[in-house]
């Protein structure tokens, strides 16, 4: 059969049976099993409303079930059984935990969930500030918001072509490779290279002891004031200042150090600095996200505290930062936590740019190379629980949120 006959054939019989079920699943309930006649008319069409939301919800009920819970307990069993089918208990966790590649995973998957979600959060707010204030606004939002269109796969094909290295006297396809031998260790390259980046680097540690100390302000002055989940934001926004601090102090310390001006950089094979490279993907695709989000919400902050800002004095700085941040601070979390829960599933990237080689290996990756590799379905389901158990909290949180501004 013909693909798109075969496709056609799927759609008449999906959006068919779909029709069909809901209409004689409800001929059933209103003319066999609850007429609406007789001496009980009354209590028929009562009990027939009380079950035909269930009718409606039902086939989203067994879908869930089927492709969802099912899923979740037959990895949740799995990871409890040997490679012979045996029952091995907490056997494969332990072999887990053993490997050194599930830990290099973890800390990846850190080092992501930190790095990747901060970056697009502020790349997109600054996108949406900005691209507000300009008359072409509208066209430089659907050029940041663009990637978002790619596939992964596609995004890291692309930057993959970016990073390519060729061998040391060829010419260099790779973007970043074809800008590298431009330097020469001359005063373009000290300026470029070294003073340049550290006046960006100081300016960025300044910019984060500032966004620092507002919010340690509160906490030093009116702690009482606020509830315990506010102080807890708080604290937890701080720990992760105090890590950007950490990682750009490091970065100014490197600046320090020789450059291998000349030869071409296998910028994917670089320990520690190629996870940063694989991250600037999914900041790139994530940024048009939350530039679109956070954009709407900047539109809905009123105008008349911006105007009662300005008057008091404020400038611009004060204006974004104390006016408005605070007032769409819970589209932030929303955008952040979404953000997390993509970072804690990332694999296309890893595994169409590295394969988790040269210690990018993250736990999705992980997962996939025990269960379809090593075929090794114990430690590759006891691999995808952990995934499980990092993801939940967060989904139960968003879930708690929506609810809560539903009310």
């Amino acid at each position: 059969m013909h693909p798109a006959v075969q496709a056609l054939f799927v759609i008449v019989i999906g959006v068919g049976g779909c029709v069909g079920y809901f209409y004689f699943s409800n001929l059933f309930l209103d003319k066999v099993l609850y007429p609406a006649r007789g001496p009980h008319a009354g209590r028929n069409i009562n009990r027939a409303n009380m079950i035909r939301p269930w009718l409606f919800l039902m086939p989203a009920l067994v879908a869930l079930g089927l492709y969802l819970a099912y899923p979740v307990f037959a990895t949740a069993w799995l990871s409890l059984k040997g490679k012979n089918g045996d029952f091995v208990g907490l056997a494969n966790y332990s072999q887990m935990m053993s490997e050194a590649k599930f830990w290099e995973s973890m800390r990846n998957n850190m080092l992501w969930l930190i790095v990747v979600p901060a970056l697009s959060t502020a790349f997109g707010l600054l996108a949406a500030q900005l691209s507000d204030r300009i008359r072409w606004g509208s066209i430089a939002k659907s050029l940041i918001f663009m990637p978002m269109a790619i596939s992964f796969v596609g995004a890291s094909v692309i930057w993959k072509l970016i990073y390519d290295t060729r061998p040391e006297g060829q010419a260099q396809i790779g973007l970043l490779n074809a800008l590298w031998l431009k330097f020469d260790g001359g005063i373009g390259s000290l300026l470029l290279l070294k003073v340049l980046p550290a006046l960006f680097l100081l300016s960025l540690v300044a910019a984060f002891a500032y966004v620092g100390w507002l919010l340690l302000r509160p906490l030093v002055t009116t702690p009482r004031r606020e509830g315990v989940w506010v102080m807890a934001a708080r604290a937890l926004g701080i720990a992760l200042i105090l890590f950007f601090v950490f990682e750009l102090v490091t970065w100014l310390a490197g600046l320090a150090g020789p450059l291998p001006y000349g030869t071409p950089q296998t910028w994917l094979t670089l320990p520690y600095w190629n996870s940063y490279f694989l991250m600037i993907v999914l900041v790139w695709i994530q940024t048009g996200f939350a530039m679109v989000i956070l954009s709407a919400a900047l539109r809905g902050v009123p105008e008349d505290t911006v105007e009662a800002a300005i008057i008091d004095g404020a400038n611009p700085f004060q204006i974004f930062f104390q006016i408005k941040v605070p007032q769409i601070m819970s589209t932030i979390v929303v955008v952040w936590t979404t953000i997390t829960i993509v970072v804690l599933k990332v694999f296309d990237i890893v595994l169409a740019m590295t394969n988790g080689q040269w210690e990018t290996q993250v736990l999705a990756n992980y997962m996939y190379d025990k269960l379809f590799r090593s075929l090794d379905w114990g430690v590759g389901s006891a691999s995808a629980m952990v995934i499980m158990l990092l993801v939940t909290p967060i989904l139960v949180w968003n879930v708690y949120n929506a609810r809560k501004e539903m009310r």
